[in-house]
């Protein structure tokens, strides 16, 4: 299932969602025109979880801003569009329930979060982690909570033929939950089966899914005697 657009209008123009998938996009490009290699960028650049959890530093920058910076690195072509393709369809609708400021911090909590529940699963690793996926899979996990019936234009590959759908948003974030932990623990599994942060989607999803209510603006109520 490849979804590319939900039915779920906003009334706010989601500056801070575009701004992030610009910045996004244009690191991208710097790293893949910059002199330095893609690999120096993410091992000077990227979240290491050993360096995470002891603090110790290896790389140009403090351990803990790795943890910002790499969230805003990719690693090609497909790993850059493929979040922000999920990000456009489903940022837009949380940054208007959040606002944009309360959207900002709750995309980098979502973010930090995913950071370190991969750096629990690897303590020992030092391959450094980009991406945006652990935040944007906390994108998903607040819209799975707030819009579970949302429905979502999704593409359907059969074979050599697809089709349009319109799924509900409950059935496409759920099943790319399941996709998420069912590798997560495969890989866990199987020593040597890398590539993936698993857990750090999963950790972002969770963090979204279980605080997104909590991020929620306080309305208001006037009483009138």
């Amino acid at each position: 299932m490849i979804p590319y657009k939900d039915d779920n209008p906003t009334g706010l123009f989601p500056y801070v969602t575009i701004a992030i998938i610009v910045l996004n996009s244009a690191l991208y490009l710097w790293g893949l025109f910059s002199p330095s290699a893609e690999r120096e960028i993410a091992s000077s650049y990227g979240a290491v979880p050993y360096n995470l959890l002891t603090l110790e530093k290896h790389q140009p920058i403090h351990p803990l801003v790795t943890v910002f910076s790499s969230m805003f690195l990719h690693g090609g072509i497909l790993h850059v569009a493929g979040n922000m393709l999920y990000l456009w369809i489903f940022g837009n609708n949380i940054e208007e329930r959040l606002g944009h400021l309360r959207f900002l911090a709750f995309y980098l909590a979502a973010g930090i979060v995913a950071a370190y529940a991969h750096a629990v699963a690897e303590p020992a690793s030092h391959i450094p982690m980009i991406g945006a996926s652990g935040a944007v899979s906390g994108v998903l996990g607040a819209y799975l909570l707030l819009f579970p019936r949302a429905r979502v234009h999704t593409v359907i590959l059969l074979g050599f033929f697809w089709q349009v759908v319109r799924v509900p948003a409950l059935i496409v974030i759920g099943f790319w939950a399941i996709i998420q932990l069912a590798s997560g623990l495969l890989a866990k599994g199987l020593p040597g089966q890398g590539g993936v942060a698993w857990f750090a989607h999963i950790g972002g999803f969770l963090f979204g899914l279980i605080t997104i209510k909590l991020w929620l603006p306080r309305r208001r109520f006037t009483q009138w005697l």
